[in-house]
């Protein structure tokens, strides 16, 4: 029997002036572990005229994981914190309660032509921290811990796992695991890893019981226990999950909660305006009429 539970294929989404890949959330896959929400950004290329801005909006209940291929992005947020993120490091936002923030091109790049390619993570908290107050984490690219495995090159970008812990402070127990191998390499992992788990296809290929896949697909496991794959020439991976809360999930827009009551609390909030600002920003985006 195959481990494959299911094949999820790269869905094209718009975040405003840019086009995204979804991954998660999918009818038949709400989450995967404690992950709900995983976009993958271009590749894009934009020109002297072309920029992200994504406007000041709001969140609750989740962390955000930001992590870049290429390019650099500037975050901004209403608990005071303006850090630009490079390729490698990771920008780690808990809204608990409730956070504003924004996304843009850095000032230096915008009457350039530049490039942007990276993955905007959801991650939902434990029910006992929903309500938690707002944080913010920047680690740079040099503190993820990462090693070789015969021609394999392996990174631990969130979590725990391969006995390895990452610096960024996550609240469950997960894993976020990038593998980059420039000769075919078989990878034999799952012994290490614990609730759901599932395979995101960068580039390259990777063959599971004799089936080969393509990039711009995620696997799901049916056993995270059995996570083997061999990897082509000059692929990369993405590996994550954890373990699933007990109760389920609720995603409203931009906010995710164990409670539809708090969803409707916060949609209304952030139509009243009640939610802190972000200094510096005058623009946001009104929640979507449906």
């Amino acid at each position: 029997m195959s481990n494959i539970d299911l094949i999820i294929e790269e869905r094209a989404a718009d975040i405003g002036n840019f086009l995204v890949g979804r991954l998660l959330p999918f009818r038949q896959k709400r989450s995967v572990g404690p992950f709900v929400f995983v976009d993958h950004m271009g590749p894009a290329s934009m020109n002297k005229q072309q920029n992200l801005d994504v406007l000041t909006h709001p969140h609750i209940g989740l962390s955000t994981l930001t992590y870049l291929f290429e390019g650099a992005l500037m975050h901004r947020d209403s608990i005071g914190y303006e850090v630009e993120i490079q390729p490698g490091a990771v920008n780690w936002m808990t809204a608990g309660k409730g956070v504003v923030h924004s996304e843009r091109t850095p000032a230096y790049l915008r009457n350039v032509s530049k490039s942007l390619h990276g993955m905007q993570i959801w991650v939902a908290l434990p029910k006992e921290l929903e309500e938690t107050e707002p944080s913010f984490t920047h680690v740079e690219a040099s503190e993820i811990p990462q090693w070789n495995e015969g021609s394999a090159e392996i990174k631990l970008i969130a979590g725990e796992a391969l006995g390895k812990k990452s610096p960024v402070p996550v609240h469950s127990k997960l894993f976020f695991l990038e593998i980059k191998s420039s000769n075919p390499q078989k990878i034999s992992i799952g012994e290490d890893l614990f609730g759901e788990s599932a395979l995101y296809i960068l580039e390259g290929s990777v063959k599971i019981e004799g089936n080969s896949f393509e990039p711009q697909q995620l696997l799901v496991a049916r056993n995270s226990k059995l996570c083997e794959f061999e990897l082509g020439a000059n692929s990369s991976v993405y590996v994550f999950g954890g373990q699933p809360f007990p109760e389920p999930r609720y995603i409203d827009w931009n906010f995710v909660s164990s409670s539809k009551d708090r969803l409707k609390k916060a949609r209304e909030d952030w139509i009243n305006r009640r939610f802190s600002e972000v200094k510096g920003e005058t623009g946001f985006v009104p929640y979507p009429q449906r």
